[in-house]
């Protein structure tokens, strides 16, 4: 291993231990944003909630989808799409966004990384409040089993932490890719299962849409137990794969690059 590998899982360890920090500037964040705000980050809770209702009413009448069925399904996919197109969205400028810190003060570059992720975790914690609701509301239960979407939580987040900072690489390099990240999420959102369900697939689709789409691996690892139902053994071997690849491939490419990125600021 070579002296940039080291800096670059030096770097990565060195971040890990101001955990703290990350956690502070991401929950100051949060609250920047709802500052003198009424109800401050629950209005997060409120817009999801809305847009949950409509697009339950909407795609529950097209596809002839019970609503007992079919809302669960819709508010946990949803929920957690947006957190992971969010991370991947902010990663793209985690390191732009944070330029002035950079140039001023000696703090390890993944700790950038850990912030925006930091950050979206406690938006996903206000939006996962409404999860229980909609449970409540036609009276299903909420077993063990949903206890199975914290490590599932735990696999998608370190996924999402190499593409986010390979993302913040890349992007601080290129600024136009961050266009072309946020299209591409775009139309990955209306193939992975979120507002349709994977019963309407069969066949060769089912391959292609499903087994050929990492989101859909990340997203049923969490949201299938809270369903009630255990993930597959191939979301979990395609989850850990992607975790472990994507980590090592990405620590080459920081070890590479991490030096340059102050200088692409």
């Amino acid at each position: 291993m070579n002296s940039s590998s080291n800096l670059a899982i030096r770097d990565v360890l060195s971040a890990l231990k101001r955990a703290d920090l990350a956690g502070t500037l991401g929950w100051q964040d949060v609250k920047q944003r709802y500052r003198r705000s009424k109800l401050g980050p629950f209005w997060l809770t409120i817009s999801m909630g809305v847009l949950i209702a409509a697009l339950g009413l909407v795609f529950g009448g097209i596809f002839k989808t019970p609503m007992r069925e079919f809302l669960p399904f819709l508010a946990t996919g949803i929920i957690l799409w947006t957190y992971i197109a969010t991370v991947i969205n902010e990663g793209c400028t985690a390191f732009i966004s944070s330029d002035a810190v950079i140039k001023q003060l000696p703090l390890p570059m993944f700790l950038h990384v850990m912030r925006v992720i930091w950050r979206n975790l406690v938006i996903l914690a206000h939006n996962v409040v409404i999860i229980p609701l909609i449970f409540l509301l036609f009276l299903r239960p909420l077993d063990l089993m949903a206890l199975l979407a914290i490590p599932g939580l735990v696999l998608s987040s370190l996924t999402l932490a190499w593409v986010a900072l390979l993302a913040g690489v890349v992007c601080t390099r290129y600024r136009d890719l961050s266009q072309i990240v946020a299209s591409v999420l775009q139309i990955a959102f209306y193939v992975t299962p979120i507002i349709w369900m994977p019963s309407l697939l069969s066949g060769r689709r089912e391959f292609v849409f499903l087994d050929l789409n990492p989101f859909y691996h990340l997203i049923e690892i969490v949201r299938a137990p809270i369903l009630g139902t255990a993930p597959t053994l191939t979301n979990w071997l395609v989850s850990l794969g992607m975790a472990l690849i994507g980590w090592v491939f990405t620590l080459i490419v920081y070890a590479r690059y991490k030096r340059r990125i102050s200088y692409w600021l």
